[in-house]
């Protein structure tokens, strides 16, 4: 019906290292959940974050987590200021909303003009 978007909303490079590789090139991003339909678009407060490596190419899940990188990802988390949730309308919603009021306003004015 709808579609989910994840739209980056910050981007942040951590210098602690890789528990992969161990190089210092990783990057915490957080992502704020929106929703696509053909009626509104739709911004949630859903926020998840995740770290990547930029040399590996690996995602670092929270398993694998230094206390160092829990302090940072801590320090960030208060950071990070997501967009307010709001609904905004389409045209076609508008579009819809008019046709319907017009047959009613319609149907109204033809019941007064020939009562049964």
């Amino acid at each position: 019906m709808g579609k989910e978007k994840w739209i980056a909303i910050k981007e942040a490079p951590i210098t602690n290292n890789c528990p992969e590789c161990y190089s210092q090139e990783l990057v915490l991003t957080f992502y704020q959940k929106h929703t696509y339909n053909a009626f509104y678009q739709k911004t949630t407060k859903t926020v998840r974050y995740e770290i990547t490596c930029k040399k590996c190419g690996s995602i670092i899940y929270p398993v694998n987590w230094s206390q160092d990188i829990e302090r940072v990802v801590d320090y960030y988390n208060k950071l990070v200021r997501p967009d307010r949730p709001s609904v905004r309308f389409t045209l076609l919603f508008y579009g819809v909303l008019i046709f319907i009021l017009l047959l009613i306003a319609g149907g109204i004015y033809l019941y007064l003009e020939n009562p049964i």
